[in-house]
């Protein structure tokens, strides 16, 4: 039996996460716990929610992070609060009793300027704040727990809980509204229920801690992205224009941060579905009715 505790339960992984393991870890205890019962960025909360919660070889999963990538540039001191202290924290905490931590992390840790996918062990460079503090999350976890953390980064994620590119897009369409969506910005769309089945093998295997790639495989455009969805769910493609107009918003976007999964296959872990496989399946399966 292991014992779970979810940081940010609340959350589109967090949740989706949880239902997993409720599903097909009858014997584990799982807690999940949204920002307003953990604050990660109260290190006597989180102290006291890790001692409570889990004990040597039981698993921490972080899900909560700071999100909002233009907010992060104007609030700066609240996204390293919560995207490098918390984790910073909940690394001590876990070092203490002896539990393993899996960070989430993401691909905008990087500046964007690659031709191919990013390795694990490639260069930094993030381009806004938000990309800055989590990269320091990354740092701080590793640091602190060498023998016992796991970081993983993913990309683009989309699920059946809470606003995201692809739920907003497919209300867009079935709205018959028009749509003006970048070609020059190019990622790995990333459904959270692959990524958390993926998390409980990474767990689950003897895997190395570290740093790890999990997202979809392939590369797609925001405008590939949302006309691959229109696709899969019946919708008017002709709603949608492509454009190679940057947006003007405040934060800076890396233009491309497709990630290499090498560290992945090589520990033997499940190889990461096609990004458009997932998104087929997520879309026809209801994960957005």
């Amino acid at each position: 039996m292991t014992r779970w505790l979810i940081a940010g339960g609340g959350g589109m992984l967090g949740r989706e996460l949880e239902q997993l393991l409720a599903q097909s870890r009858l014997d584990d205890i799982v807690v999940a716990l949204p920002h307003a019962d953990l604050d990660i960025t109260d290190p006597s909360e989180v102290g006291a929610a890790v001692r409570q919660n889990v004990g040597p070889g039981d698993v921490v999963v972080n899900s909560a992070a700071y999100t909002n990538v233009d907010a992060a540039e104007a609030d700066q001191a609240t996204a390293y609060a919560v995207n490098a202290e918390g984790p910073a924290a909940l690394a001590g905490a876990c070092g203490q009793v002896g539990a393993r931590l899996v960070h989430i992390s993401t691909d905008y840790v990087f500046d964007g300027k690659a031709t191919r996918p990013y390795e694990e062990d490639a260069n930094t460079g993030p381009v806004n704040a938000y990309g800055a503090s989590k990269l320091a999350g990354e740092r701080a976890v590793l640091m602190a727990l060498p023998n016992g953390g796991y970081v993983v980064r993913t990309c683009w994620l989309y699920g059946r809980y809470g606003a995201n590119f692809v739920s907003t897009v497919l209300a867009a369409g079935r709205a018959g509204k028009q749509l003006t969506l970048p070609t020059t910005q190019v990622g790995q769309p990333t459904w959270t229920r692959p990524v958390a089945e993926q998390i409980l093998a990474l767990v689950e295997s003897d895997a190395m801690p570290g740093l790890y790639h999990g997202s979809a495989s392939g590369a797609a455009s925001r405008y590939e992205q949302a006309f691959a969805a229109f696709e899969a769910a019946g919708l008017d493609t002709s709603l949608l224009t492509p454009t190679v107009t940057p947006s003007l918003r405040p934060a800076a976007r890396p233009s491309y941060t497709a990630l290499a999964h090498t560290r992945w296959i090589r520990a033997g872990l499940p190889r990461w579905p096609q990004w458009r496989t997932m998104l087929d399946t997520a879309i026809r399966t209801g994960t957005f009715d």
